[in-house]
């Protein structure tokens, strides 16, 4: 009997996206999941949609966590409308 595969540590890749998804997926889903903290702190998904100059069902993809939803770019742009700062680490990935 074989125990359980361990993860690598990105939940995308386990389920078996490429390694170059997987990253997207994963930087995505960071920056979705902050977003989606920052809709929390309102009453209503119509004042959070005014606060970040979206329509409430953009607010609504965001709460779902609808990634497919949303380019890296708009993902980080809301982020500075919601004052969640970004940052970038970078490492050196082995050959492959």
């Amino acid at each position: 009997m074989t125990g359980p595969t361990p993860s690598t540590g990105n939940v995308f890749a386990d389920l078996g996206f490429d390694d170059e998804e997987a990253s997207l997926l994963a930087v995505k889903s960071r920056l979705l999941s902050a977003l989606a903290s920052y809709v929390g702190e309102f009453d209503t998904q119509a004042e959070a949609a005014d606060a970040l100059g979206v329509s409430q069902p953009r607010v609504s993809e965001i709460a779902n966590g609808r990634l497919s939803k949303f380019t890296t770019d708009l993902l980080i742009k809301l982020c500075h409308r919601a004052g969640v700062g970004v940052s970038v680490d970078t490492d050196r990935l082995a050959a492959a």
